[in-house]
């Protein structure tokens, strides 16, 4: 066979290799920017409405493939004493043993076990949440919306980066995880919603 001849199987076979390498290259590294993470959550309060707080201390990092729109890796860890509802009382009630137990449980913790995409911006991510030492499977509703250049610097932002922003929606019974204060009589309610909007670096 000439040389001529050769070249062509010669460029496919390089082409091939390039196109697996890029292929197993996609999944992307990113860690959750902290400044730009919002983690909260709706409890009812004796039927009259809804109790809307935050968890202001976390941190996370996942894997993202924009190709196939496949998440993976995600692992968001939240410091239990950060939680907020603008009522000191409140809060060192739910910093107490009655709720999260920071003392003894000081981060609760959910690690991703599967992801299914639903739509072109839209998926499904199941994952386990770990609360008061107990492990419990939860499902979030995850929209991609946006994955570009950042347009500005700030904080991890000092230089420029490519960032990815995403929604998570879910819900998960406190009772699940033994944090039965107040289930019974329905003054706090068993259902917590959680609402979650995160900006991530790519590393």
């Amino acid at each position: 066979m000439t040389l001529m001849r050769q070249l062509p199987a010669l460029t496919l076979a390089a082409l091939l290799t390039l196109g697996a390498v890029r292929a197993e290259a996609a999944p992307e590294a990113y860690k959750i920017d902290p400044e730009h993470l919002s983690i909260g959550f709706l409890v009812d309060h004796i039927g009259y409405a809804k109790v809307l707080g935050l968890f202001r201390e976390a941190e996370g990092s996942f894997r993202f493939d924009r190709e196939t729109r496949q998440l993976s890796d995600l692992t968001v860890k939240i410091k239990s004493a950060s939680v907020y509802t603008a009522h000191e009382k409140r809060d060192e009630h739910l910093r107490g043993p009655d709720f999260l137990n920071a003392g003894e449980f000081p981060e609760m913790v959910f690690t991703m076990t599967g992801s299914e995409p639903t739509g072109e911006r839209t998926g499904k991510v199941t994952g386990d949440l770990t609360i008061l030492g107990v492990t419990r499977p939860v499902t979030l509703d995850v929209t991609w919306n946006k994955s570009a250049e950042y347009p500005f610097g700030g904080g991890l932002l000092s230089k420029p980066n490519f960032v990815t922003g995403i929604s998570a929606r879910g819900s998960f019974k406190r009772s699940d995880f033994g944090m039965m204060y107040a289930v019974e009589n329905g003054w706090v309610g068993d259902r917590v919603d959680l609402i979650i909007e995160a900006e991530a670096i790519r590393q």
